[in-house]
């Protein structure tokens, strides 16, 4: 199964600045996690999604696939690293039979900013 980072393109930090940004941090988030697939060559699918409700949380992604545990995480600022370790992640979730991935292997940048996990659906929920 392939697993998919959904972002939040409508994530606004509390010191975002429409006139001087222009866009939102969650757009800007999603434009660096789109590069980091593209130059990687990720086995991951990514998708913008406009709100995820966590705004003070905010930047907001999801890491799911369909029959392993999903992440929601949150708090993130736009920049490369953070974008790199969403990636990262999300590839190791992908080559992860249940979605776990052991603490040891999470990417620095992704530590500390989980907010929820989500048991697979089975067929018959």
């Amino acid at each position: 199964m392939t697993t998919t980072i959904t972002i939040c393109d409508t994530c606004k930090r509390e010191d975002w600045d429409a006139e001087a940004q222009g866009i939102t941090d969650g757009e800007a988030l999603a434009a660096l996690i789109e590069a980091e697939v593209a130059a990687t060559g990720g086995d991951v699918n990514i998708r913008r999604y406009s709100c995820l409700m966590g705004c003070t949380r905010a930047c907001n992604v999801t890491i799911q696939a369909e029959g392993k545990l999903n992440y929601t995480l949150g708090e993130f600022t736009a920049d490369a690293d953070a974008a790199k370790g969403i990636v990262e992640y999300a590839t190791l979730h992908a080559n992860s039979t249940s979605g776990q991935v052991p603490y040891r292997e999470w990417p620095q940048a992704i530590k500390g900013h989980f907010t929820t996990r989500h048991p697979p659906l089975t067929e018959s929920e």
